[in-house]
């Protein structure tokens, strides 16, 4: 298993299975499953953990992770569900879900008071559920904030149609990062009762 690792290291074959004097190891198992995980801690030498002078050891599983974010979306998504049911919107949530990337979700009410975010936007943000409650987006906007963005988002906003920018937001800890937003107005037979707004970072 371990000729498909890369390792930092002055003598790969002498470390191959003993991980004494290694300085950095970076290990990035694709698709693994536990008896991978099993087979590769079974072959590493276990006196090298009594005198492990290691820097840096990452090892993640590209699986394992899609596999958390599949969860966690398809719990946001039957949160809005639930949402929808309560407020009769016509919308095609999970449609919704699948147009866009994004990381983040924002519910507003009409007045673009939020009433619900999931954890994407405390991840993102660094505020929680409730510093984030009753407040507008508004709040995460700042001196770098284009005037002419937020005078598009206005307008879309008062025509209920859906629409797509960017815009430089703040973290909590004051730092900007760059945002791409996706908002959806939510309607039921008579007239939008909600947005949606789906957002992720851009790195």
């Amino acid at each position: 298993m371990f000729d498909d690792f890369m390792c930092i290291q002055p003598n790969p074959t002498a470390m191959k299975h003993n991980l004494n004097n290694l300085m950095c190891l970076d290990i990035f198992l694709s698709n693994a499953n536990v008896e991978i995980f099993n087979e590769i801690d079974n072959t590493v030498d276990d006196e090298c953990s009594k005198i492990m002078p290691l820097i840096s050891w990452d090892m993640f599983s590209d699986q394992y992770f899609r596999k958390l974010n599949a969860s966690k979306k398809c719990m946001d998504l039957k949160k809005i569900k639930n949402y929808a049911k309560k407020y009769r919107w016509k919308n095609n949530i999970e449609k919704l879900f699948n147009s866009v990337d994004f990381s983040t979700i924002i519910l507003t009410d009409k007045k673009q008071k939020i009433m619900w975010v999931n954890e994407g936007f405390t991840a993102m943000t660094g505020y929680t559920k409730k510093e984030a409650l009753d407040k507008t987006a508004g709040f995460l906007q700042g001196p770098k904030t284009s005037r002419k963005t937020k005078e598009e988002i206005a307008s879309a906003l008062k025509k209920d149609r859906p629409f797509q920018t960017r815009l430089i937001n703040y973290r909590k800890n004051h730092t900007e990062y760059l945002c791409e937003v996706h908002i959806f107005p939510l309607y039921n037979k008579a007239k939008t009762t909600h947005f949606l707004a789906l957002e992720k970072e851009v790195l």
